[in-house]
């Protein structure tokens, strides 16, 4: 309630001048925000609108639930789900290479060992295929349960190996439903989808992701796989996040619980939001067609807004392609402005909060361009 009063109350605000005062009303934005819910820790924002000319990084709050430092726009996080749009970029590129299409079954593309535990606890591997990984209607059994949280609490070091993960999905149960008839959000068909990308090119899951998206020519040099690749010389140190719902602090967790592709990624709000930018401007993605299947709704018989690695969610009457991630973090691009907005919450519990500041922001991005 108190976000929706501000929401109003911004809207209003003059925008007399443009950079200084437009970069001044995004601080108030957020800072009132934080005012208001301080229980967020911190809060960590980047706006980018080329349209407007606007690149805009800012931070407010604690660097942890146990620390007093002040964060820095530049820091990175573990970004968690955001991770999902990276692989489904990476499939894509697959695609548009012809290494293989967005139809074809899994029984082509996993290993012998993998098709032979998916198989063995009842899946069709003729029938499921990357789209229904892409799109998680797959039908398959998540690994990540109230037990696998408990279980973390309890073994904060424990090194999860992806294969322990493949083999916990397939001991949940029988399949949820037939593919394509069921929509049931689930890193299992994420980290799926990294050893199919391993076996088609031939490399560890994250170098093909970074060499497909082509991170180091996009100048993408804080974005990286922890614990899977070497922190980047030049990266500042993580955020100290913290998730008051089980009373974590991320840094003391083993990464390995969130690696394989379901999540895994760090970068900072400047980078997260620049690779959603380039992205949908097709400067990753060349061909159209195939980058319109990101955000092309997956089936009229879902009541969905998930697409292929991209959520469709609103801002008002603005549609805005979007992921979020479990650890706080949130990025959508906003096709009617050409702008990205990048936010994230310390306290990971809290990201319902940044996901209203996010889209508070973006309406009074609106509103200036239209000014």
């Amino acid at each position: 309630m108190r976000l929706l009063f501000l929401s109003v109350l911004i809207l209003i605000l003059p925008s007399n001048g443009y950079a200084q005062n437009t970069e001044l009303a995004f601080q108030k934005i957020v800072d009132s925000s934080f005012l208001a819910h301080p229980e967020t820790i911190g809060l960590l924002v980047h706006i980018e609108s080329p349209h407007q000319n606007i690149s805009w990084s800012y931070t407010t709050g604690k660097n942890g639930i146990n620390n007093n430092e002040k964060l820095n726009s530049g820091q990175p996080l573990l970004i968690a789900s955001n991770t999902k749009p990276y692989i489904a970029a990476t499939i894509l590129k697959l695609i548009e290479k012809k290494k293989m299409n967005l139809r074809q079954p899994l029984k082509d593309l996993l290993t012998s060992k993998t098709s032979h535990l998916l198989s063995a606890a009842g899946y069709d591997l003729n029938t499921i295929t990357l789209f229904h990984l892409m799109s998680h209607t797959s039908g398959i059994r998540d690994y990540v349960t109230e037990s696998y949280f408990s279980f973390i609490s309890t073994h904060k070091n424990y090194n999860w190996t992806r294969d322990e993960q493949i083999i916990l999905a397939t001991k949940e149960g029988k399949p949820l439903a037939q593919p394509g008839s069921i929509f049931k959000y689930a890193d299992i068909n994420y980290v799926l989808l990294s050893e199919i990308i391993e076996q088609k090119t031939g490399k560890p899951f994250y170098e093909a992701v970074h060499s497909l998206l082509e991170l180091k020519k996009h100048h993408l040099t804080n974005t990286w796989f922890v614990q899977l690749e070497k922190k980047p010389e030049n990266s500042l140190l993580l955020v100290n996040q913290y998730w008051s719902s089980f009373q974590w602090e991320i840094k003391d967790i083993n990464p390995s619980w969130d690696l394989y592709g379901g999540g895994g990624m760090a970068s900072n709000v400047y980078e997260m939001a620049k690779f959603f930018q380039l992205l949908f401007n097709g400067q990753i993605i060349k061909d159209q067609e195939i980058l319109k299947l990101m955000y092309t709704d997956v089936s009229p018989d879902l009541d969905i807004n998930y697409c292929l690695g991209i959520r469709k969610i609103k801002a008002g009457n603005m549609t805005e392609f979007n992921h979020g991630g479990g650890l706080g973090t949130d990025v959508s691009y906003i096709p009617e402005l050409n702008a990205t907005i990048s936010i994230a919450s310390v306290d990971a519990a809290k990201r319902n909060i940044a996901v209203d500041i996010s889209k508070i922001l973006a309406l009074k991005l609106k509103s200036i361009s239209t000014k």
